[in-house]
């Protein structure tokens, strides 16, 4: 499929939908309690599916609607599958559910998913899982996709370099089930704000964990995953397209149902965009973001890895030189979003320059040409924001991967103005 952008002018109001990482918690903690939860206002998109099929086969039992999920939970007797489990394009999905099939006790589960999922790297989770009493193996090459995963975890001691806190959100949701108390020494984390989520999460479950300054983890195991209610707050890094849309041109987008106070890490958009200089409005739910002439600034991305492809557009429009820095697991996302970037970009007329961890971007006179969307959900919707922007005609292909995270990216887009068609 391929998205065909011309310029148009976005004003209007988004409604955001539900936070992908918050409802992908949701379904992993509801599936392990031994009871029956409700999650509302949840995420229904290609990575959610995924980590609904894998859950399911487990032994988690669903009754989905529009605005409410209700998951019976497997408890002690999670299920053998009986087929091969696949996460589709979804890592976050890959790595949580490594930690989970870790604590089977009465057979093994392969784990797989497609191509790019097979280029991301798991290592230093596997060791670690490993470490703490797994039995974990790679089929092809150490640390990537297919695994054969069989337990069990019982707990123990394992140190962990976290280029990705995903590695640590695993660990976090799965130890607290191992027979033994765990201990985490933790090298290296990027994307802090994404465990301080999970940790969130388990703190409104009564959860026992011990964090000494992210650094050092204890929890105590043979711990029991209560059942629960919770609402999915809306996702910041969905919102991110349109909060930099409206900073652009003379356009002008309110996204609503988000909450500045909840933990997600790609709200510090917000804070990128002011300091360039954008008009902002904070209001309870909601917040507008106008078009306004914008300065190019350093902004270090580590928490927030997934606004870089976002926040290279902005820095093609800002004067000066915007520098997006301290980002290198940026690389190990559904493609090298760097050199992605970077490349895609420099087609519709950008200066820019990567460096091994971020980008140099110089403002720029961009017009519409051919590009590839990569098949990553963020790459193709930055490259649509884009060509909405500027001159000319932008044609992105490998349009359908923004369902991965956003199914309704498209219909929102046209909604408030803009000029972007569908074609396979």
């Amino acid at each position: 499929m391929k998205f065909t952008c011309n310029k148009s002018k976005l004003v209007g109001s988004i409604p955001v939908p539900g936070s992908k990482s918050h409802t992908i918690r949701g379904v992993l903690l509801a599936s392990i309690a031994a009871e029956t939860s409700k999650l509302f206002n949840p995420l229904m998109s290609s990575d959610t599916e995924a980590v609904i099929d894998v859950y399911k086969k487990l032994g988690a039992e669903f009754e989905l609607t529009e605005k409410c999920w209700t998951i019976k939970g497997f408890g002690n007797t999670m299920l053998v599958p009986d087929s091969v489990l696949d996460v589709k394009n979804s890592g976050t999905t890959m790595r949580v559910a490594l930690g989970t099939c870790s604590l089977l006790t009465n057979g093994e589960v392969i784990l797989t998913g497609d191509e790019q999922i097979q280029k991301r790297p798991c290592g230093p989770l596997v060791k670690s899982l490993n470490d703490l009493g797994a039995n974990i193996h790679s089929h092809h090459n150490y640390g990537y996709a297919p695994f054969t995963v069989n337990g069990k975890l019982k707990g123990g001691y394992s140190k962990i370099e976290a280029k990705t806190s995903q590695y640590l959100t695993s660990l976090l949701l799965a130890s607290p089930l191992a027979e033994n108390d765990t201990h985490l020494d933790v090298t290296l984390l990027y994307e802090k704000p994404y465990v301080k989520m999970t940790l969130d999460w388990l703190q409104t479950l009564g959860i026992k964990v011990e964090n000494n300054s992210f650094t050092h983890f204890f929890i105590p195991g043979s711990q029991d995953i209560p059942s629960f209610t919770k609402t999915i707050p809306a996702d910041f890094s969905s919102a991110t397209f349109f909060l930099v849309g409206g900073a652009l041109n003379d356009n002008s987008i309110t996204c609503t149902g988000l909450d500045i106070n909840d933990s997600q890490s790609d709200k510090l958009v917000i804070d990128f965009l002011r300091e360039m200089g954008a008009s902002i409005h904070v209001g309870e739910h909601s917040i507008t973001v106008k078009g306004s002439d914008l300065t190019g600034i350093d902004i270090d991305m580590n928490d927030c890895p997934d606004a870089l492809p976002m926040m290279a557009v902005a820095g093609c429009f800002a004067k000066g030189t915007t520098r997006l820095l301290n980002v290198p697991h940026a690389r190990i996302k559904e493609t090298d979003r760097i050199a992605v970037m970077a490349t895609e970009l420099t087609k519709l007329g950008a200066k820019i320059e990567e460096l091994p961890d971020g980008l140099v971007i110089h403002q720029s006179k961009l017009r519409g040409a051919n590009v590839s969307g990569h098949g990553d959900h963020r790459v193709v919707m930055a490259l649509s924001v884009c060509g909405s922007a500027i001159t000319g005609e932008t044609i992105i292909d490998t349009a359908e991967a923004a369902a991965v995270t956003f199914p309704q990216f498209f219909n929102y887009f046209v909604s408030i103005g803009g000029d972007i068609r569908l074609s396979r």
